[in-house]
């Protein structure tokens, strides 16, 4: 199974919340999370395309791990993630076994219901704001041709396929 996501820039958050709304969209939940991506010891992911992150997310941590990106209209990739209960201890397990932390990427999330995909509406810490429209599957092709219908339904134009931590990478070098 593969994460397909779609990126797009958006200029008007709250416009675009009462759009996918009045599209019937259903808000789940509104969240802050942090995500600290570590590099790892004897490769380097930005090289490889790779990510590895811990995300705090309220009371919730997860471990996940990203692997390179697949094809070249979307952003998708394998991705596998394992809840941990305590995200300090994981942090110092990894820098012990040499990792290193690259960035923590901060945002406000809110997370809508649009049938099998969902719709992040994304306040991102020193970066702006974006919509993420993604689904799990295997058929990345007809996933991607169903994000992009959705996309352009919705109006969204400038699409986006690096990464918040890519994007963030980049503006500060």
């Amino acid at each position: 199974m593969f994460e397909i996501e779609i990126k797009a820039k958006l200029n008007n958050l709250d416009e675009f919340k009462k759009l996918i709304v009045s599209h019937g969209a259903v808000a789940h939940k509104t969240v802050r999370e942090s995500d600290r991506y570590f590099n790892h010891p004897s490769r380097d992911f930005a090289q490889s395309d790779e990510a590895l992150r811990v995300r705090i997310e309220g009371s919730r941590a997860a471990l996940t791990y990203k692997g390179p990106k697949i094809g070249t209209r979307s952003k998708t990739r394998f991705e596998a993630e394992v809840e941990i209960s305590d995200a300090s201890v994981m942090h110092t397990i990894l820098e012990k076994l040499g990792f290193t932390e690259v960035l923590c990427v901060e945002k406000e999330r809110t997370v809508y219901d649009f049938g099998s995909i969902i719709i992040c509406a994304d306040r991102v810490d020193n970066l702006g704001e974006f919509a993420e429209l993604e689904k799990i599957g295997e058929d990345r092709e007809t996933i991607e041709n169903e994000l992009f219908a959705l996309a352009q339904k919705l109006g969204l134009t400038e699409f986006e396929r690096r990464s918040y931590l890519e994007m963030l990478l980049e503006k500060t070098t």
